[in-house]
């Protein structure tokens, strides 16, 4: 028994629901269309999702964390929620009134609240009525084609977790004093280059802002916000701005430069240009220059350095993506980054990923952050995430930015001070590769 359902709609609708998989319950074409069929394979079998299927093309459908029965009840559930596809997009309708989320018909498939039924009366039809405990528009969610062609119902199970970390980490206090100890006395191998500079390139909203607050207040002792971060679905920062992070109040300036972008966003004259990044990577704009979606930077502009010199180049790649949104990533959003990792690739420049977030995308980590590489969730969206920036698996690091707390914790620099180590000595590389390529430029003259 197949599932009907995408391995991207499978996907995006667990993005939804944490560290889960759905394992196939009932299918109407092959089990029947009738409410004693459901019943007799879902009762009692919960968390679920149902999805309805019509002629128009729709998938639709709802879920809920309370069992099915046929007492004929209506069952209070406060996280359930109705949703519809719009191509690869998710739109949910949470409840209104959990109270009634759920009622509780023998003769039915799954029955939402007195607005959504999935055959209704055993019938290879579905039932649509918004208003009462669930607001959603008719003609958005499923054309307003009331017959099925089919009807699945998933049980949502938690994924599997792993007995060992896959990747050891040293979660104590002498490894954070060593990594903090080592980040401070490091020293570029490159004659005149003080600071190697990281840019940091990621969708609106992924976290580039967050994570250079998050490394600046492992630093400073305590939680800080020097760059502009939040939530929008515009990018906070409009400027090429460059931090340096200093060892403490008053410290001086560690050797690192951390370069926030404006933010990547799906439709062509948004977000980050692709030429503005081929101007930073080369080195040519200054800190400071306020992007233009509509312009790139032209080399006549107030704010473009004409002849850079290898301190003002980038030597290493930082993409920074959302843990919740790996596998719903919006097909021209990933176009984008393919595009620029292209560029990097002929600049010979290395790269990383950083998949932040991982907390909220899996409850596993959400416990306990250094469940990290016990999580067989986290494990499968950083293998989706090298897959679809094209880096190996060794180079993604998943980091959890201070965003609500107000005090440092030890677990979460642990994972933030891997990552700029792993920076450091991908810029080493970038700077062994430059010196070998002069070396050989000039035995050839």
């Amino acid at each position: 028994m197949d599932p009907r359902l995408t391995r991207t709609q499978l996907k995006t609708i667990c993005s939804q629901l944490g560290s889960v998989n759905l394992q196939l319950l009932y299918k109407a074409s092959v089990h029947g269309f009738t409410g004693a069929a459901f019943h007799q394979r879902c009762d009692n079998c919960f968390p679920t999702v149902s999805v309805g299927y019509n002629a128009s093309g729709y998938v639709f459908g709802g879920y809920t964390k309370q069992p099915f029965n046929q007492t004929g009840q209506y069952v209070n559930d406060d996280q359930a929620f109705l949703f519809t596809f719009s191509g690869e997009k998710l739109i949910k309708y949470p409840v209104t009134n959990p109270t009634y989320a759920l009622r509780m018909m023998g003769n039915s498939g799954p029955y939402f609240g007195e607005d959504f039924a999935l055959m209704n009366g055993s019938q290879a039809v579905f039932y649509s009525r918004p208003g009462n405990y669930y607001n959603f528009d008719s003609a958005e969610m499923h054309g307003n084609n009331l017959n099925l062609t089919d009807c699945e119902v998933y049980q949502v199970k938690a994924a599997p977790e792993f007995e060992k970390p896959w990747r050891p980490v040293v979660w104590e206090s002498e490894k954070k004093t060593e990594m903090i100890d080592l980040i401070k006395l490091y020293c570029p191998i490159a004659k005149n280059v003080s600071q190697p500079r990281v840019l940091l390139i990621g969708p609106v909203g992924a976290g580039k802002s967050s994570f250079f607050n998050s490394i600046n207040s492992i630093f400073r002792g305590h939680v800080t916000s020097q760059a502009i971060a939040g939530c929008s679905s515009t990018s906070l920062t409009t400027k090429f701005r460059t931090y340096s992070v200093k060892a403490g109040r008053g410290g001086k300036p560690l050797p690192i430069i951390l370069c926030d972008t404006m933010g990547l966003e799906e439709s062509t004259g948004a977000g980050l240009d692709v030429d503005d990044i081929v101007s930073i990577l080369k080195g040519h704009v200054r800190d400071g220059y306020q992007f233009n979606p509509s312009a790139p930077l032209d080399a006549e502009a107030q704010g473009y350095l004409k002849s850079p010199e290898l301190k003002d180049r980038i030597h290493c790649v930082a993409y920074v993506i959302d843990a919740c949104k790996v596998s719903i990533m919006p097909t021209k959003l990933q176009q984008k980054l393919e595009a620029i990792r292209r560029k990097v690739n002929l600049m010979g420049i290395p790269q990383l990923v950083l998949m932040t977030k991982v907390d909220e995308a899996c409850p596993f980590v959400a416990q306990d952050v250094t469940n990290i590489y016990k999580s067989s969730y986290i494990k499968e969206m950083m293998q989706e995430a090298s897959a679809r920036i094209g880096v190996p698996v060794s180079c993604v690091i998943p980091v959890k930015n201070y965003s609500e707390e107000l005090e440092l914790d030890l677990n979460c620099d642990i994972l933030l001070l891997t990552a700029i180590v792993q920076m450091l000595r991908f810029a080493d590389n970038y700077f062994d590769e430059y010196s070998d390529r002069v070396s050989s430029n000039q035995t050839k003259e």
